[in-house]
């Protein structure tokens, strides 16, 4: 199921507060330590979660995406993940064949703001991309930690169907270098983006922080609510 439980937000807060202290800049991503157990849910508003972010420096030395397995099917049933998030999102219910093959159908890409009828003109995006997560600390997961990460179905968030032409527009960009063609879904966008990395407790580079900074500031401070996942 694609939904997180909650905790109160007082007790979050606390939580962060006493655990999620700033690390050094610049430092290497694996050697942050782990600051959560799996299934510890925060609830706070987004700008302080921004704010608890640790900021480093990011590599990509190493990365290749065989190196995150994605699009499997954990549960067995004959839709991959990729299937799974298209009938979840899917404004108009498609037909389901063999093999979980996909007929008809509608959905709404939020990305562009534009309505899609084939699912094959569909991507399921990776919010925070695989090539980001490697640079923000997934380098140092186990591969299994890598591959729940590239198939999470357990927060609505981590995954989003939108048309191909712009999830391939955004490849692996963070919000300093790339936003969503619709103004209106950014405010959303970067919640999220910041409501993923927090759940994977991963980093921010200087750029892409001072950019989350930037257009939070004129966004709703809503409150965000995270189950960390490692």
């Amino acid at each position: 199921m694609r939904f997180t439980a909650v905790r109160t937000a007082a007790a979050a807060l606390s939580a962060l507060a006493a655990l999620l202290a700033p690390t050094t800049a610049h430092a290497d991503p694996a050697a942050t330590p782990h600051r959560h157990a799996p299934g510890d849910a925060l609830t706070l508003p987004v700008r302080d979660a921004l704010a608890a972010l640790p900021v480093q420096d990011e590599s990509r030395t190493g990365y290749t995406r065989d190196k995150f397995r994605h699009w499997t099917d954990a549960d067995r049933d004959g839709c991959t993940t990729r299937a799974e998030v298209l009938l979840d999102e899917a404004v108009q219910a498609p037909a389901v064949g063999a093999k979980c093959a996909l007929t008809g159908g509608r959905w709404y890409s939020a990305y562009d703001d534009v309505y899609v009828d084939s699912a094959r003109q569909l991507d399921v995006d990776h919010l925070v991309p695989l090539a980001e997560a490697w640079d923000s600390g997934a380098s140092a997961w186990t591969a299994q930690e890598r591959e729940a990460y590239a198939n999470d179905l357990d927060d609505p968030r981590a995954l989003i169907a939108v048309s191909a032409a712009t999830n391939r527009s955004k490849a692996d960009q963070d919000p300093a270098t790339w936003l969503p063609p619709s103004a209106g879904y950014r405010c959303q966008y970067v919640t999220d983006w910041v409501a993923d990395k927090t759940r994977y407790q991963l980093t921010v580079d200087p750029a892409e922080h001072a950019a989350l900074n930037e257009i939070l500031a004129v966004c709703p401070d809503i409150p965000v609510t995270v189950t960390i996942a490692r």
